[in-house]
């Protein structure tokens, strides 16, 4: 699950509502009422497993069974209620054999979250385990650390192929020979990490969609190569296979409440049978099979991301979260803000201002934003797009540095927009060399986007005379931008002098002067 590119940053729900949604849990909550009812005569297996004598027992507990179910059921977790996981949690939801499989996990869940332990191997005895108490006297912290074990477990059951297949690989002594199923233990787990980094990256990220993510669009992430355009039939088929699969997974994952889900229309399948009849007795309904709803969807719920977050960052990725610099200083803000997107910048901003008086953050803030280094410019626009929510309170921050030439020219603005009295105008320099930070900030952000070639297009036809006088300003990023807008610029004669400018201004600097 590793990867070395930052994630765009997610914003979490507060420890204790992540908290309080854990333990509501379908599964988590049946793995602590086991581990409330396990007791001196509860028995286990050589592997901790709950012996199948006891199985029905623990499921009238959970209320999976009309047996037991009038006594458990005053003592069900809203999260017993619902879902694909959870739809089982009802008296008499399911018959024996699917209760005694719930049961059986929910068990597994309780082993090995701690909240049940063995005590003696030989007999099978077991004793509530030491953390069956943080469910109720932990803090935050220690039920989502619970939570995570519980999410370790459920992620290793969803990347297990059905038992049948599991019991037919198994050789004479009872070891599973993986060459004689069509599955790799450590590439399946691979396979439903880069799935749930996939959905995590389309839940974070800005552009991304504001519902439940198609289960085939999710699966042809992770099949379809980017530079493919039409897919071939065999890039399809292998879709295909990739959603029967994380249908089976994401049934088994909700319950522990890392996804929503949708599952696949289990009729799906008779219906195309049905389409081809249709095609012969005219008059027969024609399946529409134009429903994306039908084929699956799905999407992590708040404890999801989360989750898969944690997971990330153990994996080694920069996951970062809003509110994450909140106690960081404001050279740390804004170089931390340089890569987000822009809600999420603001979102981050806000948070770290909410925690400030506003004049000592703004003066903190202007301080940070100094320097001459590549990263200066867009510090500098971070900077203004973080004061623009300070008040007028700030003011004498701003006219404190309305001499200093690196933000002189962003004070001038703050005041302007704000009308403020006695703003001195800027000088020629001042406005050349803001306008050639401005281009650099952009750039940094946004690379040759709509927004900065509208910007560029601007300037040359305002200043007809702007190249010219471009080269000369002291700033070390005059040769790239003037070259960025000799890219950019759509007039070739403009574009031509702009990279004539860039020339003379790199120049100017001599070797190592400015940025490549």
């Amino acid at each position: 699950m590793s990867d070395s590119s930052p994630l765009p940053p997610v914003r979490l729900l507060p420890e204790a509502e992540l908290a309080r949604e854990a333990l509501a849990t379908p599964l988590l909550s049946r793995a602590a009422r086991l581990a409330r009812w396990a007791g001196p005569d509860t028995r286990v297996g050589a592997g901790g497993e709950l012996v199948d004598e006891q199985l029905p027992e623990a499921a009238g507990v959970l209320g999976l069974t009309g047996e037991g179910a009038g006594s458990a059921g005053s003592s069900a977790s809203a999260g017993d209620a619902g879902g694909v996981g959870g739809g089982a949690g009802g008296a008499g939801g399911v018959d024996g054999e699917d209760a005694a499989a719930l049961a059986s996990e929910a068990w597994r869940v309780a082993l090995d979250t701690g909240l049940v332990e063995v005590v003696d191997e030989e007999a099978g005895t077991v004793g509530v385990g030491e953390d069956l108490a943080l469910l109720t006297s932990g803090g935050p912290q220690d039920v989502l650390g619970i939570w995570l074990t519980a999410l370790e477990t459920t992620l290793a059951d969803a990347s297990v192929p059905d038992l049948d297949g599991l019991v037919e690989a198994m050789d004479s002594g009872g070891e599973i020979d993986f060459s004689r199923m069509d599955w790799d233990p450590g590439a399946e787990a691979d396979f439903l990490d880069g799935v749930l980094r996939n959905l995590y990256l389309l839940t974070v990220s800005e552009d991304g969609p504001d519902g439940p993510v198609p289960l085939p669009a999710l699966a042809a992430s992770m099949i379809v190569p980017d530079d493919m355009g039409e897919p071939t039939n065999d890039v399809l088929e292998q879709v295909s296979d990739a959603m029967m699969r994380l249908d089976d997974q994401f049934r088994v994952l909700e319950p522990i409440g890392l996804v929503e889900y949708q599952p696949v229309d289990e009729a799906l399948m008779r219906d195309a049978e049905e389409a081809v009849a249709a095609a012969e007795e005219p008059g027969a309904p024609v399946v529409d099979d134009t429903d994306v709803t039908r084929y699956g969807l799905v999407r992590l719920t708040p404890l999801g991301l989360y989750g898969v977050r944690a997971r990330l960052q153990e994996a080694g990725v920069v996951a970062p979260a809003v509110g994450d610099l909140v106690d960081k200083g404001a050279d740390v803000l804004l170089d931390g803000t340089a890569a987000f997107p822009p809600a999420a910048a603001q979102a981050e901003t806000e948070q770290w201002l909410a925690r400030r008086e506003s004049l000592d953050a703004a003066r903190e803030l202007l301080a940070a934003a100094r320097g001459s280094d590549a990263g200066a410019p867009l510090r500098r626009l971070r900077c203004q797009q973080a004061l623009s929510l300070v008040g007028a309170v700030a003011e004498p921050a701003l006219r404190d540095v309305l001499d200093d030439p690196e933000l002189g020219g962003l004070a001038r603005v703050w005041l302007t927009e704000r009308g403020a009295a006695d703003v001195p105008a800027p000088s020629e320099a001042m406005v050349f060399w803001l306008t050639i930070d401005t281009v650099a900030a952009q750039l940094a952000a946004e690379g040759n986007s709509a927004e900065l070639r509208a910007l560029v297009e601007g300037l040359a036809a305002q200043h007809g005379s702007f190249f010219a006088a471009a080269w000369r300003v002291d700033h070390p990023a005059t040769p790239d931008v003037l070259e960025a807008m000799g890219r950019i610029h759509p007039d070739k004669k403009v574009a031509k002098e702009a990279r004539k400018a860039a020339f003379k201004a790199r120049s100017q600097m001599g070797p190592g002067g400015a940025g490549a």
